[in-house]
Formats: structure tokens, C-alpha cells, sequence
């Protein structure tokens, strides 16, 4: 099996967060895609068919240790990989759960890709759930940012955002694998989400994704979209743009920008760029 290896939401010709792709012209079993994730190490693994002759692929992803039913970096990694295989333009994908398009766009060394979020949603969080995500990060409740109280959010996958007044907390960041897997399975999570804000449309962030098996996520382009429709549910003063700084404290600096209209729930557009890993 053919597994490219390409980094999504890249600085330039650093950073970025890998994701394995596979183009294939029929999708293996689970059982295969999942050793394959495995296999590769990486967040997620992206597998990818043709599914009818109109230019649909069927997609789906898989982290070492589960399947998810959408992965962002993945996708726009999809997307650089159709650009320099079919040439530029917008590809739609089947996903198990949602029917989304990417855009990929292929340029000398670099490309850049965006993609089409399935629709977005949150709801506020009870405070034992609050509690425990606390307790999991060993945060204190005074630090909690009010501006922007601790959510599910949701655009084709559930994370919790939890948004912190001192930058400080993010590089400090820490906690215990086999809990957090814990935590993410109980209250069905793929993330959660730790915010700094950085100004009305700037945010730095970290991704813990123990659910997949792996500490942390460099770049989270579904998060980034759930996280955009909840700033739009809040009446945030967005503009209908975020750029958001994620990955920095772990050496694999990457940005991600977020567009979207006004419309409750509809689509955000997620790009940055990406860079083949040799």
C-alpha cells in the first residue's frame, strides 16, 4: 500500500501536522486501513477511492487506534495529494457521515488546499463535565476565559473547547494519556480543545487527542471549524474570519484560517497550506 506522507496547515516549509494518504481505486477493509493508521503512526490516515465517475471520492479516516468519522489536516492533506494527481481544482468527498469538498491548489514546492466543514453546532457543557476536563488538565476554575464559556462543538466530529485567560497554561500544558483516552471515550470526544486569545480574531491553541491514541494534535482543522461555528453562535466580533496558532509549543508550528458566514450551522471553510514530507 502507497502511503503518502504530507504535512497540512504548514508554516511555509516547516511545521504543519503529518497525515498519511492513501489514493486508491477501491477502499481496502477496516481491518486493513486501521493496521495500516497503525502502522504509519501518524493522528490519521486518510484512505481515499473514486466513487462514481463525476469526480466523487469516498473517504475515510483512520487514527492508529480508531476510526473518526472526519479528520481536517487530513483532508486538506487529501487535497494537496488530489491537486498534484488530478490538477487543481475542487474534489467532493463522501464521508461516512457528511458529503463535504475540498479545494487543492498546486503551486512549485507548496500547496494549498480548503476544505468545506460538514455543518457546525454546540451546546454548553454541565459542570461535572467542566469539572472533570479540569481535573484532567489540573486547571483551576478562575482561569476559565467567561468571554467564551466551555462548549461541545461539533462540525463533523465532538470536541469540548475549554478557553483560558493566561497563555502561560498552553505551554504548560499537561496530562495523562490513559485518562484522557478515558475521559474522550466516556463523553464520546475526538478532542478538547484548550484556547488562548490572542485578539478578536486571532487565537492560539492546543489539542489533546487522546482518543486516537496520541497526546497531542499539531493541527486540528475539524476543531478549528466546530470552534468557528461556536465563536458564530456566541455573536463573537469574528468578521467572518480566524486565523488560529496551533502546534507552537510542540516544535510544529502551524496555521490554520477559519471563513464563514453568518448563517447559524452552515459550512466553514478551512485553509492553510501543505508541504510533502520526504
Amino acid at each position: 500500500m502507497n502511503v503518502m506522507r504530507i504535512a497540512a496547515f504548514s508554516d511555509g516549509e516547516t511545521g504543519g501536522n503529518p497525515a498519511g494518504i492513501v489514493l486508491c481505486e477501491a477502499l481496502p477493509g477496516a481491518e486493513l486501513m486501521q493496521a495500516s493508521a497503525a502502522e504509519v503512526g501518524f493522528s490519521e490516515t486518510a484512505f481515499a477511492a473514486p466513487a462514481d465517475d463525476k469526480g466523487t471520492w469516498r473517504v475515510r479516516y483512520f487514527s492508529p487506534e480508531s476510526e473518526v468519522p472526519f479528520c481536517g489536516h487530513a483532508t486538506i492533506a487529501l487535497g494537496a495529494a488530489l491537486a498534484r494527481k488530478e490538477g487543481n481544482g475542487i474534489f467532493r468527498l463522501k464521508l461516512n457521515e457528511a458529503e463535504i469538498s475540498v479545494e487543492g491548489q498546486s503551486e512549485g514546492e507548496l500547496v494549498s488546499a480548503a476544505l468545506q466543514s460538514p455543518p457546525t453546532r454546540s451546546e454548553c457543557l454541565e459542570r461535572k463535565i467542566v469539572d472533570d476536563v479540569l481535573d484532567l488538565f489540573s486547571l483551576p476554575h478562575e482561569q476559565l476565559n467567561e468571554a467564551i464559556p466551555p462548549a461541545r462543538i461539533h462540525a463533523g466530529a465532538d470536541h469540548i473547547v475549554i478557553a483560558l485567560k493566561d497563555k502561560a497554561l498552553l505551554s504548560a500544558m499537561k496530562y495523562d494519556l490513559d485518562a484522557g483516552r478515558e475521559l474522550m471515550s466516556r463523553y464520546k470526544l475526538v478532542t478538547i480543545m484548550l484556547v488562548h486569545v490572542a485578539g478578536d480574531q486571532h487565537f492560539n491553541v492546543r489539542n489533546a487527542f487522546a482518543s486516537g491514541g496520541v497526546l497531542e494534535d499539531p493541527a486540528t482543522g475539524a476543531a478549528a471549524a466546530a470552534f468557528a461555528g461556536y465563536l458564530r453562535d456566541l455573536d463573537w466580533p469574528h468578521g467572518g474570519r480566524i486565523s488560529i496558532v496551533q502546534g507552537e509549543d510542540m516544535g510544529a508550528r502551524s496555521l490554520i484560517t477559519a471563513e464563514f458566514g453568518l448563517e447559524p450551522g452552515s459550512s466553514v471553510r478551512i485553509s492553510g497550506t501543505a508541504r510533502e514530507m520526504t
